[in-house]
Formats: C-alpha cells, sequence, structure tokens
C-alpha cells in the first residue's frame, strides 16, 4: 500500500492515467467550460478581462480547451490571446488557441513571457492530490494508505508540518478537544503551495483565479470529500486510472486576496438572467429559444451546486 496522494498522482496523471484518455474529462462529468454552460461561462470570463484591461487569457487545467474554443467565438474576447494547460494538446483547437504542456497535479509551466494575464484554473486544484489522513483511536492524525483496488489502512503519524496544517485549518469538531477516531482530514498543504507556484509563474499585474468546489474552516466535513467520478456517474475512489479523483478545497488556506462565491461573482459581472419576452418569441423565435437557453445556463451557473463554488481570486504582485 502507498500514500493516497502517490496513488492519486499516478492514477490520474501517469501514462494511462485517466486524465490522458481519448475522451477527456467531458466523457466523465461536466463542469462550468462545457455545452451550453460554456457558452455563458465564456462570456463572463471574457468580461472579467475586459474589465480588468488584460489581453490575454490563461486556461489552466484546461481538459480539452472546451473553454478556450467558446471565447475564441465569443465577441467579449475579441483580439485577446488565449492559451491552454494541460496534459494532453488536444486536436481541432481554434486557430488561435496556443498551448503548453503541463505533468499534471500541481505543475504549471511559466507562464512571465505572456505578460500580464488572466489566469483562470476552474476545477484545477481539486484534482491537485492533497495527503489524506485519518484519526486512529488516540486521536493522532495517521496518513491514509491505499492499494490498487482502493483497499486502505492507516499508516504513520504524519508529519510536524501537516499535523500543524491541520491544526490551524481543520481543527478537530467544535466542543471536542482532539480528532475523533475515524475523522478523515484532507491536508491542503499541496493545494497552497500549487496555488502559491501558480501566482509566481505568472507575470507582475496578472489576475489569477482558482475556481473550485470547496469548504471554510468553520465547516470543514468530518468524513472528508474524497470521491470518483465515471461516466456521469459518481463513484468510489480507486487510483486504477478508470475514474476521476477529485476532493474539495480548503479555500480560506489559500492565502487568496478575496473569495468570493461563483453566483455573486458572475452576478458583478452582470450574467443576472431576463425573463425572455412572449413578443419575441413571436417575432423572432430563433431568438426567443437562444434566449431561454441562456437564462437556463445562467440560472445552473449561479444555483445550488456550480453557484456554490469559490472563485479564490489574487493579484500578482
Amino acid at each position: 500500500m502507498i500514500p493516497w496522494a502517490t496513488a492519486w498522482q499516478h492514477a490520474l496523471y501517469a501514462e494511462g492515467g485517466f486524465y490522458r484518455d481519448a475522451s477527456g474529462p467531458a466523457g466523465h462529468f461536466t463542469t462550468s467550460c462545457h455545452g451550453a454552460l460554456g457558452v455563458v461561462f465564456a462570456s463572463a470570463i471574457g468580461r472579467l478581462a475586459e474589465r480588468e484591461g488584460l489581453a490575454t487569457i490563461v486556461d489552466v487545467g484546461s481538459g480539452r480547451g472546451e473553454l478556450l474554443g467558446f471565447l475564441a467565438a465569443s465577441p467579449v474576447a475579441a483580439d485577446v490571446r488565449l492559451l491552454g494547460v494541460d496534459v494532453v494538446a488536444p486536436q481541432g483547437l481554434p486557430q488561435p488557441v496556443e498551448w503548453r504542456r503541463s505533468d499534471g497535479g500541481s505543475d504549471i509551466p511559466d507562464l512571465h513571457d505572456l505578460g500580464t494575464a488572466l489566469v483562470i484554473a476552474n476545477e484545477w486544484l481539486d484534482v491537485v492530490p492533497c495527503l489524506v489522513a485519518e484519526a486512529d483511536a488516540s486521536g493522532r492524525v495517521r496518513e491514509v494508505l491505499v492499494d490498487g483496488a482502493g483497499r486502505e489502512s492507516l499508516g504513520s503519524a504524519v508529519s510536524a508540518g501537516d499535523r500543524a496544517w491541520a491544526s490551524r485549518w481543520w481543527p478537530a469538531r467544535r466542543g471536542v478537544d482532539r480528532w475523533v477516531r475515524g475523522e478523515r482530514i484532507e491536508i491542503g498543504r499541496s493545494r497552497d503551495e500549487a496555488y502559491a507556484r501558480l501566482l509566481a509563474a505568472c507575470a507582475p499585474g496578472s489576475l489569477v483565479v482558482a475556481i473550485d468546489y470547496g469548504h471554510l474552516r468553520a465547516d470543514r466535513p468530518a468524513g472528508g470529500t474524497l470521491t470518483g467520478y465515471r461516466a456521469g456517474h459518481q463513484v468510489s475512489p480507486v487510483p486504477d486510472a478508470t475514474c476521476d479523483l477529485t476532493a474539495h478545497v480548503a479555500m480560506d488556506a489559500l492565502g487568496a486576496d478575496r473569495l468570493i462565491t461563483q453566483r455573486d461573482a458572475l452576478g458583478e459581472l452582470g450574467l443576472v438572467g431576463e425573463r425572455a419576452s412572449y413578443e419575441q418569441a413571436r417575432s423572432d423565435p430563433r431568438g426567443y429559444l437562444a434566449a431561454l437557453e441562456r437564462n437556463s445556463a445562467i440560472s445552473a451557473l449561479r444555483g445550488p451546486g456550480l453557484g456554490d463554488f469559490w472563485w479564490a481570486i489574487s493579484r500578482v504582485p
């Protein structure tokens, strides 16, 4: 058996790993960047770049480039330089879209040569493997080990640094002076370091936005959040390269300049939805149907689930 973080990294990013599969992430789950949602989400990202006066948009953890494709087709992002970063360079991207390969997880290529940019990392940090730990009968925090079939056992106690992170960011449940036997702790130091590494890879003045499902210190889940996704269904996490492996992010530990929900962020960018008029249905039925589709996408992006995602926003000093 090996540490979960090691098995996780290998299962997702090694040769033959889940993210190298020909179907890509979209073959297993939907994000804000896919389908009708992606069209609207791209318009929001374009508006953000326009508002901030940034003429380059970088998509980190960009899957097969879906968001970049929508941005290339959006008038909001006209004349904007577009670049994707991920483990597989997809075929058929629009000509303006550039690509830089990463090795997956927390690996980030240097982006300083792009100048100031809007850097979006949508659902990236949740697939940066983190140390999975569990409290034993004495309340000691021990690393969780796993085999290729998903069977687990407890290893040795976590390091002093990981213990300190847990004490600060994932404290024992209120009213209890130590962790309770079986309580899971997803120690997010690797995510904090990945976010810091992303900022360090960007030119001064760049705006970095990591968007993910996560939680805050006051509401950490006692059972942890590590899970798998395969072919549109949530499944048990097994590090065998057949499913996505993901865990929610301790967003407040990242040290971002600002945390805001996606619901509020899209509202600030003017994506609030408007009722399509019946008059338009008679005079412009295609436009009416397009308006209905857009409003439905806005509702999904701002509603329960996606709307609860956190945006961790930082300006590179």
